[in-house]
């Protein structure tokens, strides 16, 4: 699934960004990203480059795109940053919530209904990032795709943001079925590095998140 959050005129008026930052720019604001999420055996690998832009401008090249939701399930986003923390908090107090009523950790499918149900109830006025929600529960690993309205799709591996047509190519030419978290991690970086190489508003090294039914590990690679 790709995607390239380009977001129209009356939208980001919606959000509060400034008329003229807006005029200066033209109708379409596309805040750049490449995010990857790639099904293994035995886990779940997630990936993201750093840099944030709105417009033309650089605004920081230590973004966070990528957040652990717990040991056992994280999500990956594309879009605006705001949105994106918006996002990880409501899930995580959920998540934690789910936990202390139920004795055991929340199903990733779950979590990611339940996050699809917040961006469908925000539907008039929406959190303008896509998101990948990915962990291990007792079924096994699984991965989820939601766009800002709460569309929904479980798959093996996705791309999404600005870089996400360069990315899927690098995954679609690598990824085959049964293959372990490392070589899942090797593909996913490369597919983000791929992206940065050719994605003006991607770069600036690449956030990793692997989850097992061990542990939640992060890691980042400079490009």
């Amino acid at each position: 699934m790709k995607g390239y959050c380009v977001m129209r005129y009356d939208d980001l008026m919606h959000k509060g960004v400034p008329r003229e930052y807006l005029a200066q720019y033209g109708y379409y604001f596309t805040p750049g990203a490449t995010t990857v999420g790639l099904v293994a055996k035995d886990g779940v690998v997630l990936a993201s480059e750093k840099r944030v832009t709105y417009g033309f401008t650089l605004m920081s090249k230590s973004g966070k795109k990528i957040f652990k939701i717990n040991d056992r399930l994280g999500i990956a986003c594309a879009g605006l940053v705001s949105d994106m923390q918006s996002i990880a908090r409501i899930l995580a107090a959920e998540a934690r919530l789910y936990e202390l009523e139920n004795g055991r950790i929340m199903p990733v499918r779950a979590a990611a209904k339940l996050l699809s149900v917040v961006l469908f109830n925000q539907r008039l006025l929406p959190l303008l990032t896509e998101t990948i929600v990915g962990g291990i529960d007792e079924t096994g690993p699984h991965l989820f795709v939601l766009d800002a309205i709460g569309s929904l799709i479980e798959d093996k591996y996705a791309a999404l943001g600005s870089g996400a047509q360069i990315a899927i190519g690098v995954i679609e030419n690598a990824y085959k079925d049964g293959i372990t978290v490392d070589e899942c991690e090797k593909i996913a970086v490369n597919a983000v590095k791929s992206a940065i190489s050719r994605d003006a508003i991607s770069g600036d090294g690449v956030d990793v998140l692997i989850i097992t039914q061990d542990k939640a590990l992060e890691k980042f690679y400079p490009v």
